[in-house]
């Protein structure tokens, strides 16, 4: 069995594409998947199965939600060994505990990659943020008084390149590696 963490993007946003995540963790047991677990209201399912094939399985979890819901939400599904490779080499100023820097993971949905990303939103603003890319996964960090002075904030939720984004934070990332 491969431990993986499936990530939907935009549910449960400003009452928008709604999902209970106690239905959604009952369909992805129906699929079937074993040892299901949810995390927040944000779309954060981890489970378990034999199945290998990741572009298999996505599509298996976008048909469901698709019948059960009545939603076109894309979803990412990464392995649990991946995301723990990408954290080993997150960069030294990401996840620090400093209260006044946000940290986030950037999540890129194929087929698009970290170029794309970059040539849509431009050089981040030293002087407000950072970001690293590494295996398609970008660290990005951003000052929290100043966030409107990044140039990623506004533009990872409105450029043409955010429906290929979901982004967490690096407390939820902790939290979804271990579940």
């Amino acid at each position: 069995m491969v431990r993986y963490i499936a990530l939907l993007r935009g549910i449960n946003i400003s009452g928008k594409n709604k999902i209970s995540m106690q239905k959604l963790k009952e369909c992805f047991e129906e699929l079937p998947f074993h040892e299901v677990k949810t995390y927040l209201n944000s779309g954060n399912v981890i489970f378990s199965t034999s199945e290998t094939n990741i572009s298999d399985i996505t599509s298996s979890i976008e048909s469901m939600i698709k019948k059960t819901f009545d939603l076109n939400i894309p979803v990412l599904v990464i392995s649990q060994k991946s995301l723990q490779n990408a954290l080993q080499k997150e960069p030294s100023w990401w996840n620090s505990k400093n209260k006044d820097i946000y940290d986030n993971l950037i999540f890129i949905l194929p087929p698009a990659t970290f170029k794309d990303v970059y040539d849509n939103l431009g050089r981040p603003n030293d002087q407000y943020e950072r970001i690293e890319n590494v295996e398609n996964f970008i660290f990005w960090s951003f000052d929290r008084k100043n966030y409107q002075k990044t140039y990623w904030w506004a533009k990872t939720a409105s450029s043409t390149i955010s429906t290929q984004l979901t982004i967490r934070t690096a407390n939820t990332v902790k939290k979804i590696i271990n579940l």
